[in-house]
């Protein structure tokens, strides 16, 4: 009797997250690039947004809730940049080290440069001053003033946030829905908390989640050139014998 032998089973492909077309990434930065550039008009030509800011402001939210402020105190450090950095590199530096992969740090590396060149960038160019600075000034109509000494459009610390949680989401091997939904609530409640504060307006809030969603896009547009970067190679040398 003789016997057949079979085929080896084909192995099956690793299971991938899918990702969004690049047309489609493309697209919805163009249009977060448009909102931006929409926003930053009307903070310039004072155009109703700065209407909208004074409005909040009059309402006062850290009047209305004073038992809240040790908590947005302690809050509004999740979206500071060596705060950020610190917790971000703190979770993916093991993995780093087990996998010898430098790609996670690398794309963390490059979301940090983005937000920093591109918010810092208009922060200085246009100039705002925020309510604090302004002091009883910022609640008369068209208290915002632009092209001075400030640095308050957009919020660094919500661009931060959105950045920093959204990378770690990105880059979460389990739970990432789970992971995002957290990224989105640090990154919306951070924003409201610097409204809460009086250190920003409602628009450089609204100014900071665009921003940092731009970076975010634009870092999932070139990570197909980060995937490329190569692992370091373990030790293969073999230890020489005592003599």
């Amino acid at each position: 009797m003789t016997t057949v032998a079979r085929a080896p089973a084909p192995r099956s492909r690793p299971v991938t997250h899918p990702r969004p077309r690049r047309r489609a990434v493309v697209a919805l930065a163009g249009l977060l690039a448009l909102f931006y550039a929409g926003l930053t008009a009307a903070v310039v030509l004072g155009d109703h947004l700065p209407d909208l800011d004074t409005a909040v402001l009059r309402w006062q939210p850290a009047a209305r809730w004073p038992a809240l402020e040790p908590l947005v105190d302690a809050w509004v450090l999740l979206g500071q940049r060596a705060i950020c950095l610190a917790i971000a590199v703190a979770a993916l530096l093991p993995r780093t080290l087990r996998e010898r992969d430098l790609r996670p740090l690398l794309v963390l590396g490059l979301a940090t440069l983005l937000v920093n060149v591109t918010v810092g960038s208009v922060k200085h160019l246009l100039g705002r001053l925020g309510p604090l600075q302004l002091g009883h000034g910022a609640l008369a109509p068209g208290g915002s003033e632009v092209f001075t000494d400030g640095t308050i459009f957009p919020s660094g610390h919500t661009a931060n946030a959105v950045v920093t949680w959204g990378v770690l989401a990105f880059l979460a091997r389990r739970g990432r829905r789970w992971a995002a939904g957290l990224a989105v609530l640090l990154a919306v409640t951070v924003g409201l908390t610097t409204v809460y504060l009086g250190t920003h307006w409602v628009s450089d809030v609204l100014a900071g989640w665009v921003a940092g969603g731009l970076v975010l896009l634009v870092v999932h547009l070139c990570r197909p050139a980060l995937d490329r970067a190569p692992r370091w190679p373990r030790g293969t040398g073999r230890r020489a014998g005592p003599r």
